[in-house]
């Protein structure tokens, strides 16, 4: 199994439409995710009808429409989800998505869905985590906003719904669009972790590719990461997401790091056994040596190949008797 669990957010970058939503599956599974997220929610029961956006969405949406008019044209019904999901189930890439309401978690319940991905902004619902917490599911929960308190009292109320401490996997997360790199603090992700000694991992939303890669650096066993087919649509999060190349550019690293990593026992890779003999040196005679000459300080040395007596054997060599004739470059033996 892979150690990170790379997750291609699509969120709602498919901008309600179905064809679209299949492009952009196509695209997670050909660059090599695990799983591609999608956001089910119902528009009435998730922002009322005065809600202001966030900056970054004035500025990537239609100014003149309200929060609410703009996420309404981005929901999903229920029959879109299982053609989704039965696609997504094809090509052998995991579906999820976030629900953002009571409906929603029902919905995505009835589905069959096996890994619930709490969003930033549910974090302080308690309602919300108290339904998610009693499925007894695999849970994702992104911090972003919160201080470590308010996260300890979230895993708190899922854990008391029923849910397993050990099913939780806790990201680190910033919830600006796009994350100003002085913003990101990627060493919270370790903090995180270490204080709840639990698996933890990176949602990001800042431009490019680096920072997750870090975070896979660093220990994260998940990442999540907006992705679209083209960051020029209009909708709210195209322009902060990657396009199919970034993605797939990304996906490679990750898996590069991966392996780099390794499993932490320092010991000659098998790559590089032959070199060895090539890089090590011996005990070579400095001179010509007769036999029953005593050999000494002035007449060995150490020189490539590694192939005889390890200089690290130097002192026992020093004071022995040459047991044969040796030539200047002769490797030494006893």
């Amino acid at each position: 199994m892979n150690n990170v669990y790379i997750i291609a957010e699509a969120g709602v970058n498919h901008n309600g439409d179905f064809d679209l939503a299949i492009k952009m599956i196509d695209t997670a599974k050909q660059a090599g995710a695990d799983a591609v997220k999608f956001q089910t929610f119902k528009t009435e029961n998730l922002v009322s009808k005065n809600a202001q956006k966030a900056d970054y969405q004035k500025q990537t949406t239609d100014s003149s429409e309200s929060q609410f008019e703009m996420i309404k044209k981005l929901e999903l019904d229920v029959d879109t989800h299982k053609k989704l999901m039965s696609y997504c189930n094809k090509l052998g890439i995991t579906f999820l998505s976030t629900p953002f309401d009571h409906d929603s978690i029902d919905m995505l319940v009835g589905l069959g869905l096996e890994i619930f991905k709490i969003p930033s902004g549910e974090i302080t619902n308690l309602p919300y985590l108290r339904h998610i917490g009693s499925l007894k599911k695999q849970i994702i929960l992104s911090t972003g906003m919160a201080d470590i308190g308010e996260i300890e009292d979230a895993l708190d109320v899922l854990i008391k719904a029923g849910t397993n401490k050990g099913n939780i996997t806790i990201l680190h997360a910033n919830t600006e669009y796009p994350t100003p790199m002085q913003d990101v603090n990627l060493q919270a992700m370790q903090t995180i972790g270490n204080t709840f000694k639990l698996e933890y991992g990176y949602s990001d939303h800042t431009l490019g590719i680096e920072i997750p890669i870090a975070a896979a650096a660093m220990g994260a066993s998940v990442i999540e990461k907006h992705f679209t087919l083209d960051k020029t649509m209009e909708g709210p999060d195209h322009k902060a997401s990657l396009e199919p190349d970034e993605l797939i550019a990304m996906v490679k690293a990750i898996r590069n790091i991966e392996l780099a990593l390794g499993n932490g026992i320092k010991k000659p890779s098998p790559s590089e056994y032959k070199n060895i003999p090539i890089a090590r040196k011996s005990i070579i005679a400095k001179q010509n040596i007769k036999v029953g000459e005593i050999f000494t300080e002035q007449n060995i040395t150490t020189k490539r190949p590694g192939t005889g007596i390890s200089p690290m054997l130097w002192d026992e060599v020093i004071g022995k008797k040459a047991v044969s004739d040796f030539i200047a470059d002769d490797i030494i033996v006893l």
